[in-house]
């Protein structure tokens, strides 16, 4: 009886580049690569000779020289001497809060529009389908425009509120809606303060893991522990008590209406306000198709399994369809927060001053750098929608079905 043996490897030849399927790709990637290469070479060699000729070259030198112009909205320190750089930074920071704070917020529209789009109410239903058709419909800088000029023609003048019969008054005697923007109070940050801010992030953390292993002991055993009082009392209860044994290190600075306007407390414009709600609710609309297309994709028998336990169409939302959902939700969610943050660049149209408007506009037009300053705002761009890339990958990948 003969034995069966492979036969010996061929021995490797130029022509398996082509002709062979295991180097096939790696072949044409390499030629596409090397080309790439070369294509960028030649524009940039022949960038740098057209500067030449003119006179010109490209450096990055006059990141820091003065800046010469205010910010109106700035997160940290600034002043108008202070370098380009700084200025670039501050626009930077500006952009990050209303991509953090935009994208939140349209979760939340979209996930509560996306569920009621399904609801069994014919009004609800038909209210937000007219919300949906409504926003997407229309481009999210005349959105923008809308809310702005709203917001400063609706809401009152600081002097509204002088006088002993004003025509405005103060919410609480704390936060202030002026058609400068909305004066909040702000934060004194004491001795002993950081402490408080440790405390409540490590319960945040305890919260989180507290829920979870709610959730595992439910999957595993079938016993439902309770959440949301638990979950209160991790996250406030011990920040709650380090806060009054360190005596009160965190005090708050009230707004106080000064002469024309208010002086004190925090100062949140109305361009940042316009700009955050516009692209919210523009975006929510998306997020909430979205999350209804997620919703259907989920077999009707969950649901009515589901039903058959016992279980509320609240706890049956919440619990069964929703987290099977997110398979689907989360893919076309990414696109939707990368076209957030994009999108936020429109905000000079209302004055609010991000890294467009800054190192895209005034540091631009000063300086003539416009290569040097657009290679900055596409790596900028580039690296915020790596990262959103990135974050909302890993989760899906943590929440997808794992096969046996």
């Amino acid at each position: 009886m003969s034995a069966i043996t492979d036969p010996p490897p061929k021995s490797f030849r130029l022509s398996m580049l082509v002709n062979d399927t295991r180097y096939r790709s790696y072949t044409f990637q390499f030629i596409a690569l090397v080309l790439l290469i070369m294509l960028v070479s030649y524009l940039g060699a022949n960038l740098v000779q057209n500067l030449a000729d003119q006179g010109q070259n490209i450096s990055y030198g006059f990141l820091g020289e003065p800046a010469g112009y205010d910010i109106n909205q700035r997160p940290i320190p600034y002043e108008n001497q202070d370098t380009h750089m700084r200025a670039a930074f501050v626009g930077v920071l500006n952009t990050l809060i209303v991509a953090f704070l935009g994208c939140l917020t349209a979760t939340i529209i979209g996930v509560f529009a996306g569920v009621a789009r399904l609801s069994q109410n014919w009004i609800v239903r038909k209210l937000m389908a007219i919300y949906v058709e409504a926003f997407r419909n229309v481009p999210v800088l005349i959105w923008i425009l809308i809310i702005y000029t709203v917001m400063t023609a609706a809401m009152p003048a600081p002097n509204a509120f002088r006088g002993d019969t004003p025509a405005a008054s103060m919410v609480l005697d704390a936060v202030a809606f002026t058609n400068r923007g909305v004066y909040v109070p702000a934060p004194i940050w004491g001795e002993g303060s950081m402490i408080v801010v440790l405390v409540f992030l490590a319960s945040i953390a305890g919260a989180i893991y507290y829920r979870r292993y709610a959730t595992k002991l439910l999957y595993d055993t079938g016993r439902l522990l309770p959440m949301g009082w638990p979950s209160l009392a991790i996250l406030f209860v011990p920040t709650l008590l380090i806060f009054f044994i360190l005596g009160q290190p965190i005090s708050l600075d009230y707004p106080v209406l000064k002469g024309f306007n208010f002086g004190g407390g925090l100062h949140i414009r109305g361009s940042l306000i316009a700009l955050w709600f516009a692209l919210a609710v523009y975006t929510g609309a998306f997020i909430a198709e979205n999350v209804r297309a997620g919703i259907q994709a989920v077999s009707h028998g969950q649901t009515e399994a589901a039903a058959s336990l016992g279980l509320r169409p609240s706890r049956i939302m919440n619990l069964v369809v929703l987290p099977q959902a997110l398979r689907v939700i989360i893919p076309p969610v990414i696109s939707q927060y990368l076209n957030l943050t994009k999108n936020s660049s429109l905000a000079i149209a209302v004055g609010y001053m991000d890294v467009t408007g800054t190192l895209g506009g005034i540091t631009l037009n000063q300086t003539g750098r416009a290569i040097e300053t657009i290679l900055l705002l596409m790596l900028f761009y580039l690296a915020i929608s790596l990262a959103i890339s990135g974050v909302m990958n890993a989760y899906n990948n943590a929440i997808k079905l794992k096969e046996r």
